[in-house]
């Protein structure tokens, strides 16, 4: 079956500043690939049989790219609801610990959180055999570890923090190479740097759809259109309404 999701405000590519955005843009999913990208209204006329998620006064991104998985799947702890000790991450709280197990059910939960950012894909490395089983079952994209938080697919990569750091948890602050940092990549890196990937016809279905920073999520796409059709938007950072891993609608927002 055919989805098309629509936004109305498409950003296929933003860590290329030369890569052309849509104002009520849209993109035809087929099984886990993106089929075609491009205005609603050609795309709808093209495929009348579509089923149709329209995300309203939003923007749709590539997928977010999480570059301290090493520490929140391997060394933070996340709780379980039923502990009642809160949701956010302990710090280094599998840290010395053998219980795979523990290890393994907290890194999924620290995975499906990730999916409630936008993120689809995070960087090791992952040392623990039971991470890395979470990680691969998860579908999300499992990278080595890195110094660019802004590295994509098959060799590309954009931007990177060169050298930068970002807040992390409790103050403490993180490298973009694997050190301490928030499950919220857009809570630290702007999106050009936080992105993995791009929107493009044949790729992966991998992408996420927020809010709009700054309040322009109350108008129209008109209203905020450059030249060209062009829009300067940007996510709003904890903003994701929904995720999207290999065509899978994995997060929605309630």
């Amino acid at each position: 079956m055919l989805t098309l999701h629509r936004a109305a405000f498409l950003l296929p590519d933003p860590a290329d500043p030369t890569a052309p955005s849509i104002a009520d843009g849209a993109v035809v999913v087929r099984g886990e690939l993106v089929e075609a990208v491009g205005p609603y209204e050609e795309l709808t006329a093209a495929h009348p049989g579509a089923r149709v998620r329209d995300w309203g006064a939003a923007v749709l991104a590539p997928g977010l790219r999480n570059p301290y998985g090493h520490w929140l799947l391997e060394r933070a702890y996340h709780p379980d609801p039923r502990e009642e000790v809160g949701l956010e991450p302990v710090a280094d709280g599998l840290a010395g610990s053998t219980d795979e197990t523990r290890c393994g059910a907290s890194a999924r939960r620290g995975l499906q959180r990730m999916l409630g950012y936008g993120v689809t894909a995070v960087a090791g490395p992952f040392e623990r055999a039971s991470v890395r089983t979470a990680v691969a079952r998860s579908g999300v994209v499992g990278l080595p570890g890195s110094g660019s938080a802004g590295s994509g697919p098959s060799g590309s990569s954009g931007p990177g923090p060169t050298g930068s750091s970002g807040p992390g948890p409790t103050g403490s602050s993180g490298s973009s190479g694997g050190g301490v940092g928030p499950l919220d990549p857009l809570a630290v890196l702007p999106l050009a740097q936080a992105v993995y990937g791009r929107v493009a016809a044949g790729g992966r279905a991998d992408f996420a759809v927020f809010a709009v920073a700054g309040g322009a999520g109350g108008a129209g796409a008109a209203d905020v259109a450059g030249v060209g059709g062009a829009v300067d938007v940007e996510p709003a950072a904890g903003g994701c309404l929904a995720t999207v891993l290999g065509g899978r609608l994995v997060y929605r927002r309630r």
